[in-house]
């Protein structure tokens, strides 16, 4: 499995964090995706993607959304298959597909975005990733609109603080009040500014863990301005289905 992040073109900064692109192989195993801060719109090439749900593996188009996640996703491709990501801002992502915010996971496949399928899947497929990447970068850069400069300050500050700041701090970073902070995140990503926030303290602990699995978990939970590592504990539990002390036992029968 190749797995390589990319940064986006400057102008772009401010809605894409990064683009990546994931090779599996003929006998790649289901893999699963945690809960981060992000949503992803994602193409493929290669056999057939599909996703884990209630009724069984669901086949998934090319492109899709997917949006916040509140738990792990689980994927699979029956043969070889190339994966480009865009990881977008969950406050800019519906604006800048002209979705409805808080549409979740979706097909876009019938999206103005689809267009981009054939030269995407072509730049993959000839092991040309940055090829697929420039054609999606200049499809955004025609498409995209100016992003809600209150919007990017609260992000920015929700980022800056790994998800540990009060809603009224980042509200004040944003220069706005509580009240129209909440409105204008909820109206942009479907989500309030605690869920978010939420999903970006818990990406940080993963991420720590996911580097050095032996770190402290009190040390951690006090690091990332949780209460106390059972407070840790639960929000793990809520978005990994796991605790972290699991989390980190399988990290390390992972490690090389």
């Amino acid at each position: 499995m190749h797995h390589r992040e990319y940064p986006p073109p400057a102008p772009l900064r401010d809605v894409v964090a990064c683009f990546w692109h994931l090779r599996r192989g003929q006998d790649a195993a289901p893999f699963e995706v945690m809960p981060d801060g992000y949503a992803e719109i994602v193409f493929h090439a290669g056999g057939p993607f599909a996703l884990a749900g209630p009724g069984g593996w669901r086949p998934l188009p090319s492109p899709f959304l997917m949006g916040l996640l509140d738990g792990p996703a689980r994927l699979r491709a029956d043969g070889p298959v190339d994966i480009l990501g865009i990881r977008c801002f969950p406050w800019t992502v519906y604006e800048l597909l002209g979705l409805p915010s808080g549409t979740g996971s979706a097909a876009l496949d019938t999206h103005p975005l689809a267009v981009l399928q054939h030269d995407v899947a072509a730049g993959l497929v000839a092991g040309r990733p940055a090829d697929a990447i420039a054609a999606a970068s200049a499809h955004f850069l025609a498409a995209r609109t100016a992003v809600d400069a209150l919007l990017a300050r609260a992000g920015g500050a929700i980022r800056d603080a790994g998800g540990t700041l009060p809603v009224g701090q980042v509200a004040a970073g944003a220069h706005a009040t509580v009240r129209t902070l909440e409105r204008r995140f909820k109206r942009a990503s479907g989500r309030t500014v605690k869920d978010v926030s939420s999903l970006v303290r818990f990406e940080q602990a993963r991420n720590r863990l996911w580097t050095d699995p032996d770190t402290p978990l009190a040390a951690l939970a006090q690091e990332l301005g949780y209460a106390d590592q059972s407070h840790l504990n639960r929000a793990f539990r809520r978005y990994a289905g796991m605790t972290p002390a699991v989390f980190a036992q399988r990290r390390r029968a992972r490690a090389p």
